[in-house]
């Protein structure tokens, strides 16, 4: 699977940006798909996931109620979503895949990805 980021700029404390991810290379019915957040000296963490097939999601807490990720199925494409954006926000935002054999929910770990985009960058100015 080859994945492809998107969307990432600089924007002001409350505003909005939505980060894209076009997946290529496979049929991504059996696959989950996530977003995850690395700020300077701080380790990558998990945002949000979402199952391909069934669309159930996830969120980490700190983004409930303000982000929200979706998926086309047209395009193949996986959204980020991001309102009420706030200085701790910035990062570098990476898409993420992994194919799923089990379970509801996307999973949260990085280690349980196995195909990686090459990050887009987002500054939140205050």
């Amino acid at each position: 699977v080859q994945l492809q980021a998107s969307g990432g700029g600089l924007v002001q404390a409350g505003g909005s940006l939505r980060l894209s991810c076009a997946a290529s290379g496979r049929t991504l019915n059996t696959y989950a798909m996530g977003w995850f957040r690395q700020a300077p000296g701080l380790e990558r963490e998990f945002v949000a996931g979402i199952m391909w097939s069934g669309g159930t999601t996830s969120y980490t807490d700190s983004v409930k109620g303000r982000f929200t990720i979706s998926r086309d199925n047209t395009k193949t494409t996986v959204y980020l979503q991001m309102n009420s954006l706030k200085p701790e926000d910035a990062a570098v935002y990476y898409c993420a895949a992994t194919r799923v054999y089990s379970g509801t929910y996307p999973p949260f770990r990085t280690k349980d990805y196995d195909y990686w985009g090459q990050g887009t960058l987002v500054t939140v100015s205050s």
